[in-house]
């Protein structure tokens, strides 16, 4: 069975490939084209493409990325942690100082990389606002 509305069957949107929009959003960089930037500070989105016009203001990331930051970089530094410690066995004053240094440093350097890749991931699957139903249509 079809469901028609005024006569017509209603068109479904393109699909949006939700990987290629992770990878640009990974990179920073807008998940419809690819070439603008999608973060116009740190961690501050664009409020929308300076290349395609994609707007990008309606994004919801919250707190992903945070949350997968925490869970990347937890899994890189404590592999890391027991093989040093089992190879070496340094001081744990050694230990506080090189994991403090490799655990924030890693932390700022994946937080606006995850934060595209979450927008990205928004953008391709059409949540809030980005060309699916409405948040506040189920109401």
């Amino acid at each position: 069975m079809t469901v028609t509305i005024n006569g017509k069957s209603p068109a479904l949107p393109r699909p949006r490939p939700w990987l290629r929009a992770l990878w640009r959003g990974f990179r920073r960089r807008c998940p419809n084209c690819g070439k603008g930037s999608l973060l116009a500070g740190y961690l501050t989105v664009a409020e929308s493409c300076e290349n395609c016009g994609e707007a990008l203001h309606h994004q919801r990331a919250d707190d992903a990325p945070p949350y997968f930051t925490i869970f990347i970089v937890g899994h890189i530094v404590v592999p890391a942690v027991l093989v040093v410690e089992k190879l070496w066995q340094p001081t744990l004053a050694f230990h506080f100082i090189l994991w403090t240094i490799v655990t924030l440093a890693l932390t700022f350097l994946l937080m606006p990389s995850v934060k595209g890749a979450v927008v990205g991931l928004q953008w391709a699957l059409r949540l809030h606002g980005f060309g699916g139903p409405s948040d506040h249509e189920n109401e």
